[in-house]
């Protein structure tokens, strides 16, 4: 076959004309000259069609092109690029979209105006507003959160709602984070969300969980409620020392509805339930720990110096181990001194 505008004799593509001749004669793409682009003040969100999208701006753009852009289905394997200057409200960017049709590559160039409309998503409308739909309430059974467990809970949940952020969900955020009653209250943007958040301190911190919900008001024919999730940690916290059955324990670890307490006697490790652990003592936390100087030991015994009266102490070993540190850490409850390895 010859073709009808170079006269070679060739594989003719369409109407005629080889591939080459087709390709000069002709244009794939076609789009319009500008385009509105909605942009979140605060976040930085994209609004496409109906909805906001946390993106880039060159993906953003892709998808603007793809859904107003004519791109001929003759095209395979098509790629899309901008290079674009931003000045005040406005892009000013060259479009490139590229394609393969019978192995030959082409690249077709546009301009493109896309005019910045600053605006204000829906997200952070309702934040600003002071919308939730969940508070998660953090207390601790009969005493105040300390200063160090205010500080982790709170990096807790921010971390975790920042991880649920990540993984796509925009909707999410915390609309306000307040100090009542000795613990902590967050207002959650998601209800669903904020008993994964429960869980998750529950898990880490103890306690259990109680729920609640208030109605407030109609939406599209439907009741609305606003969930409350209460977490009530445990009396008890992790490095506190208790007594428990005229005997003394060193709480290692909370998780859930359990925690590893060791013996401090004979150092020996038990998984207990919370709920027996609220029958004990407590004795304090971490401020009971005291250094004493070691002097000599036994298989059996060490002998401790206090820093401060150099009065010497005799303490039986919980197990048949050297020491090797010039200090020890010790606990003294009921006149009593225990050795510990924490």
């Amino acid at each position: 076959m010859f073709c009808v505008e170079c006269g070679k004799e060739t594989k003719i593509f369409k109407e005629g004309t080889c591939i080459e001749c087709y390709l000069k004669t002709h244009t794939f793409t076609k789009g319009p000259k500008i385009l509105d682009l909605p942009i979140c003040t605060h976040c930085n969100s994209y609004k496409y069609k109906n909805t906001w999208l946390s993106v880039t701006l060159p993906d953003i753009l892709k998808k603007l092109i793809k859904s107003n852009y004519k791109i001929s289905r003759d095209l395979d394997k098509i790629d899309i690029s901008t290079d674009c200057k931003e000045t005040k409200q406005r892009l000013v960017c060259k479009v490139y979209i590229s394609g393969f049709i019978e192995g030959a590559e082409i690249t077709e160039e546009h301009d493109l105006l896309v005019h910045l409309k600053r605006t204000v998503c829906d997200v952070c409308s309702k934040q600003f507003g002071g919308y939730h739909e969940v508070i998660l309430q953090i207390r601790a059974d009969k005493r105040k959160l300390s200063k160090e467990e205010l500080e982790n809970i709170e990096n807790s949940v921010v971390g975790l709602i920042e991880n649920l952020q990540a993984k796509g969900n925009r909707t999410l955020f915390i609309t306000d984070t307040r100090m009542e009653h000795g613990g902590l209250d967050f207002y959650l943007s998601d209800k669903n969300t904020g008993l994964i958040v429960a869980k998750k301190i529950r898990e880490q911190y103890g306690g259990e969980i109680k729920q609640s919900a208030k109605n407030i008001g109609m939406k599209d024919s439907r009741q609305i409620y606003r969930a409350t999730y209460l977490i009530r940690l445990p009396l008890f916290k992790k490095h506190d020392f208790i007594k428990l059955n005229k005997s003394f324990y060193y709480i290692k670890s909370i998780h859930g509805n359990k925690a590893k307490i060791i013996n401090l006697e004979n150092w020996e490790e038990t998984n207990i339930d919370i709920k027996t652990i609220q029958k004990a003592s407590t004795l304090g936390g971490k401020e009971q720990i005291k250094e004493m100087i070691l002097v000599s030991q036994t298989k059996n015994e060490v002998q401790l110096m206090d820093e401060k009266s150099y009065q010497i102490k005799i303490v039986k070993k919980p197990k048949k181990i050297s020491f090797e540190a010039e200090k020890i850490k010790t606990v003294e409850f009921e006149r009593q001194i225990f050795l510990l390895r924490v």
